[in-house]
């Protein structure tokens, strides 16, 4: 039997200052996305892009924004209104974990418009480029929530699975004398950091190396992320349950039914219609220097 190891949440404290390891997760994501897109705009049919360092810097700043903003709209109104129009100051405290993919899944949509317009880019260039830079960030942020205990898994069906545990109740104190949840469970964000994150990011990674039709890659995304958290929801303490048609379907669930429809039918648009799109043929000017 395991037994969630229930590290401290705050992994420096420095004085008044704690740095919480749900923080240090989302640097670290950042991270990635920069050493990712350096690598990325060196593949040849990238680099015919014209795609720049200095754009991956801008990219960032504005996907920052999206990722934050979104995922935090996204959490208090797909999952928990109640609680946090009951104490809005709680909507503010990112610290504490609770941050929707599918609403930083828009607000960097969102974002990215917005840099494209500013960038002369086609839109859907930008997302190609972008898609195969997020798994591996979305896997640090599960690991994030596997720190903070957040998360927890359904009930094992067969109690000595290898790998199932104990897992605290977060809504008490953790230490010294923890409150654990009835029954041994499953692990989910582990499964969805290995699934929804590493095994979609290995995926992407080899799909998107060569040509590929415009909008195919950000498209093949959207369904793979949307197939793979469909299925790691049915591990997962679901937010709400409902039944449609008599199937039970979970809050994560019903959000990743649109991202299969929608990533579907944009990659049959993107190979009917069969265009590249092209970026940019020349070089973009250089900004001027101050003196």
């Amino acid at each position: 039997m395991l037994i969630h190891p229930m590290p401290d949440p705050v992994a420096i404290h420095l004085g008044p200052v704690a740095i919480h390891w749900y923080g240090l997760m989302y640097v670290l994501a950042f991270a990635l996305f920069i050493t990712l897109g350096r690598v990325r705009i060196k593949q040849p049919h990238i680099a015919a892009q014209l795609w720049r360092k200095e754009d991956l810097d801008d990219m960032l700043f504005y996907g920052m924004l999206g990722v934050v903003i979104g995922g935090r709209l996204g959490e208090v109104l797909f999952y928990d209104p109640v609680k946090y129009f009951s104490d809005p100051i709680e909507i503010f405290k990112v610290w504490h974990g609770g941050m929707s993919f599918h609403g930083g899944f828009i607000g960097v949509l969102i974002a990215m418009s917005l840099w494209a317009r500013k960038a002369g880019r086609n839109i859907l260039d930008v997302y190609d480029f972008i898609a195969p830079l997020v798994p591996l960030g979305y896997a640090a942020g599960r690991l994030g929530n596997f720190i903070n205990a957040e998360l927890p898994g359904r009930v094992v069906a067969d109690q000595s699975l290898p790998w199932a545990m104990l897992w605290p109740d977060n809504s008490f104190p953790l230490h010294p004398n923890p409150i654990f949840l009835q029954g041994l469970r499953h692990p989910s964000p582990i499964y969805q950091m290995l699934i929804d994150g590493l095994l979609v990011f290995v995926i992407l990674w080899l799909f998107s190396r060569k040509e590929r039709p415009r909008l195919a890659v950000g498209a093949f995304y959207t369904l793979l992320y949307g197939c793979a958290r469909f299925f790691t929801e049915y591990f997962r303490t679901p937010d709400w349950e409902r039944e449609i048609l008599g199937v039970p379907i979970t809050s994560g669930q019903a959000l990743s039914l649109p991202m299969i429809v929608g990533g579907i039918a944009m990659l049959v648009w993107a190979y009917k219609v069969n265009q590249r799109g092209a970026a940019p043929t020349v070089p973009r000017a250089e900004p001027a220097k101050s003196a």
